[in-house]
């Protein structure tokens, strides 16, 4: 995830500032040279979910502005990354399954997109390959690419990772990272505690901040004072703009961006949702859509069936999700990077989730966190409800949201916490001595220096700086 924010800002100064650490040295030349004799920086990057999608366009678009060289990207993405031109080897959704019997059925085509990729990043002979999220998929084929170098003889690029896998959460978690070694050369972490455990167990990392803090950096009206990062959007602009009744209660309900999880959580949603609705003279149902084609098509076929009046948010746009929060009450959610979201914009929310019966089972056995948002694994602190797996029925989910909705001291108590939670997000926080350093290269004149600018100087700097190994 290389953004252009303080997420994409801290990323970029240790992508540049790092990793001279290869496995052979038969012939060393620098990616700059490599770059200069073929007339170009070559990217692979990959990119399986829509968060993942979302913040790789960010980095491809930062990363022109400030290359020296004309950047060349393939790999695979999504609408964000192609609206930055970039051509998917193959629909980024084939790829986009999280879980363990979840991926069962598709582990054909699985199996078959993963030495696609493979055989095309060693056609496309790339300086740098960058794989964002998704680990299940991205390690395979960093592990399937790396394996594939010295017998063709080719120059090993450096590989980056962004978003460690969450490591802390299960039991035997950390041994696993030293398996990583081998094939990925720096992670960039999310969460202020996993750099360090990281390096423990030999891998270069560096915490560069949640990714989700760059929304702020995407709207004209944030407020990032004090090191108080908070978005407040255009409530009375959104209810004109989608003839919402100014009387109306408003629910944001945000019910994920897998097809899997969307078919799963959103009927859950709606039965619960026709429980409550008694309970307000007017509910309106804001439904924020990712941008993946088969969750749209699947919600746009299923809402008309619903029990209350829906508007449909398409993904994309910054500023219009963020109108839609400020016009919210409160927000219900499937786990993920939306409760981050959440914090940003101080809405008060419920989390939710269920899986296939055996992934759930699992993560019983295996988990050893309370919490699956993001906020109370933080905190260490139950702030936002959670209602997961077996608890997560429209019979014990509705007093939840009833509870949340009427009691104007818990949602107070979330907005309060959202302060302390950002803060400690934030990688101006952990800036390390030789993440700060800009190694031979400086940005041009017309370029302001943003976050996220910095980020990815810092990306570029480090790639620049380091040696490719030949085998």
């Amino acid at each position: 995830m290389f953004l252009k924010t303080a997420t994409n800002a801290k990323i970029g100064l240790k992508f540049l500032c790092v990793g001279k650490r290869f496995l052979s040295v038969l012939g060393r030349e620098s990616v700059r040279d490599l770059a200069s004799k073929d007339g170009e920086l070559r990217v692979f990057i990959v990119a399986g979910e829509v968060s993942g999608d979302i913040i790789a366009s960010r980095f491809m678009n930062s990363l022109r502005k400030l290359s020296p060289f004309p950047v060349r990207f393939t790999g695979v993405g999504g609408l964000m990354m192609s609206r930055q031109g970039l051509n998917t080897l193959f629909p980024m959704e084939d790829i986009s399954v999280m879980g363990i019997w979840e991926l069962l059925p598709h582990l054909t085509k699985f199996r078959l997109r993963l030495n696609q990729t493979v055989e095309s990043a060693l056609t496309f002979q790339p300086h740098v390959v960058l794989t964002v999220d998704s680990k299940g998929f991205s390690f395979r084929f960093l592990k399937h690419l790396r394996a594939r170098y010295g017998p063709q003889g080719l120059a090993t690029p450096q590989h980056f990772h962004y978003v460690a896998p969450s490591f802390w959460a299960w039991r035997g978690g950390e041994s696993r990272l030293k398996g990583l070694v081998g094939f990925v050369d720096h992670f960039f972490c999310i969460l202020p505690f996993e750099a360090q455990i990281c390096r423990s167990y030999g891998l270069h990392a560096t915490f560069v901040g949640h990714p989700a803090l760059e929304d702020v950096f995407d709207l004209k009206n944030n407020k990032c004072v004090d090191r108080e990062w908070k978005v407040q959007g255009d409530g009375e602009e959104f209810r004109k703009k989608y003839g919402v009744p100014s009387g109306s209660k408003i629910i944001s309900v945000l019910p994920g961006s897998r097809l899997q999880e969307v078919t799963r959580m959103l009927p859950i949603y709606a039965r619960t949702l026709e429980l409550i609705k008694d309970s307000f003279s007017e509910l309106t149902v804001v439904i924020h859509v990712a941008p993946n084609k088969h969750v749209q098509d699947y919600i746009s076929d299923t809402v008309h069936k619903w029990p209350v009046p829906v508007v449909l948010v398409p993904g994309g746009s910054t500023c219009t999700k963020y109108n839609a929060y400020s016009a919210s009450q409160i927000a219900l959610c499937t786990s993920g990077t939306v409760a981050v979201e959440m914090q940003l914009a101080r809405l008060p929310c419920v989390v939710a989730y269920r899986a296939h019966i055996l992934t759930e089972w699992f993560i019983r056995y295996k988990a050893k966190i309370p919490y699956i948002s993001l906020p109370n694994i933080v905190l260490d602190s139950p702030i936002i409800p959670e209602t997961l797996f077996e608890a997560c029925t429209p019979p014990q989910l509705a007093p939840v949201l009833l509870e949340l909705m009427h009691d104007e001291s818990l949602r107070q108590q979330q907005i309060t916490a959202a302060n302390k939670f950002l803060s400690l997000l934030d990688p101006r926080q952990k800036v390390d001595a030789d993440s700060i350093r800009n190694p031979s290269f400086e940005l041009g004149p017309n370029i302001h220096v943003s976050p996220r600018m910095e980020n990815a100087r810092a990306i570029l700097s480090t790639v620049l700086e380091n040696h490719l190994s030949i085998y």
